[in-house]
């Protein structure tokens, strides 16, 4: 039976993912150094450890940049580009359906306490939740599974009695090592990237049905 539901944050509830990969794509332009989606996707749904877009052009290209301006910049670009971004199609459905049925409600993200908190209160989700763990809650961030452990932890559920949502490789895989079933719904710029296999993957959660998901968490459907 399946007691919880445990979403990952950015690039599932809302795509922050593909407007950071815009911004430093066009920041990395302007010093005539193309940012490929593969060399981008090293820090996706996990730490900066292997791969530090900020620091990339510095450390590798040996381009005398200004540290803090580049930041600077790139955080703004990407706060203009998500004033243009909304809920994913079919999450706030599947958290309604999921209070409605009295389950319990997760998030599990690489990023930060604040960063997360920010977004879910602007966004009029942040009650849905009975639990949030960040990265400020652990030493290891995904692919590590402790997240979704330390999640399931404070729901109070097995591993095998909750599903996780995600949107990226690093996520999936924190999933998978933490013994939960998985739905991967990548967005416009994870859609692309290389996954490990899990029981549904979709577009949006608005092409699953809730019922027959919760009945058939490891198959297709």
């Amino acid at each position: 039976m399946i007691r919880a539901l445990v979403f990952d944050f950015d690039g599932t509830i809302i795509d922050t993912e593909t407007a950071w990969y815009v911004a430093f794509r066009e920041a990395y332009r302007r010093h005539d150094v193309d940012l490929t989606l593969e060399t981008y996707s090293q820090c996706i749904g996990t730490s900066l450890g292997l791969f530090n877009p900020y620091e990339h052009l510095i450390t590798h290209h040996g381009l005398p940049i200004d540290r803090v301006e580049f930041r600077e910049s790139v955080r703004s670009r990407h706060s203009e580009l998500m004033k243009h971004e909304a809920v994913r199609p079919g999450v706030e459905a599947f958290l309604e359906e999921a209070r409605a049925r009295g389950m319990q409600l997760a998030v599990a993200s690489s990023s930060s306490r604040e960063w997360v908190d920010t977004y879910l209160e602007r966004l009029g989700l942040a009650d849905y939740f009975q639990c949030i763990r960040t990265a400020d809650d652990v030493k290891n961030v995904k692919p590590n599974p402790e997240l979704y452990l330390r999640a399931l932890d404070a729901l109070g559920v097995e591993s095998h009695e909750a599903i996780a949502f995600e949107d990226s490789p690093n996520g999936v895989r924190a999933a998978l090592a933490a013994g939960m079933h998985c739905v991967l719904a990548p967005n416009e710029t994870t859609r692309l990237l290389d996954f490990p296999q899990v029981g549904h993957r979709v577009d949006s959660l608005e092409e699953l049905d809730f019922g027959r998901l919760i009945a058939s968490p490891s198959g297709v459907i």
